[in-house]
């Protein structure tokens, strides 16, 4: 039983988590309007891989993380770096048009899906806050196989969510430009937000 419940939580911590329209599902949508849909589930399954590892990493690592205070330190710098860097790149997306150019055949649409994934440096630290929030209010154990099982929820939980972005694309197919390019300069706005806030907390806010 508690390991059903390890996997349920994982997978509505990381469907609600990646819910709001960003870099992963938004490409996705893209490239489901864009290619056949096997590009497109090759791309979430290159992705969900990726959440899989940042899940586990962030699960297994959250004790030795709260007992090392000076690590979440550098955490904050490398966050701020991240912020900082995505309201940029954000921004930039948000004035182009980005085109995603894949070959019809092969594995190029999964490790794009890998590689973006990797990029998005607020999972782990997502993961992090939530598992110990969880385990906190003793509704989820971190130790093995709990942490494995966390990992694959979030992983079922995110493919979940991208498959829905896909299914649906037809039926946001004419405005999906529009929404792309408000939805980067909102992006762009928060992590702006973010990084500046966390640099006050992190050097102004003593």
């Amino acid at each position: 039983m508690e390991q059903l419940q390890t996997v349920f939580l994982a997978i509505l911590v990381a469907f609600l988590g990646f819910s709001p329209p960003g870099m992963l599902n938004m490409t996705a949508l893209k490239i489901s309007l864009e290619h056949p849909r096997l590009q497109a589930l090759r791309f979430v399954l290159g992705a969900s891989s990726v959440i899989f590892v940042q899940a586990l990493i962030a699960v297994t690592f959250a004790k030795f993380l709260a007992k090392n205070p000076e690590l979440i330190r550098y955490l904050t710098y490398a966050a701020i770096a991240a912020f900082l860097l995505l309201a940029y790149t954000f921004y930039r997306q948000a004035r182009r048009k980005v085109q995603i150019k894949l070959k019809e055949s092969g594995t190029q649409s999964y490790w794009a899906g890998f590689t973006m994934a990797w990029m998005n440096m607020l999972a782990i630290p997502f993961f992090l806050g939530y598992s110990t929030i969880l385990e906190a209010k003793g509704v989820l154990e971190t130790q093995a196989p709990h942490n494995w099982l966390f990992a694959l929820g979030a992983m079922a939980g995110a493919f979940s969510l991208f498959m829905l972005y896909v299914s649906f694309a037809r039926v946001i197919q004419q405005r999906v430009q529009f929404i792309a390019r408000n939805i980067n300069y909102i992006l762009s706005l928060l992590f702006l937000v973010l990084a500046l806030t966390t640099i006050y907390n992190a050097f102004g806010g003593n």
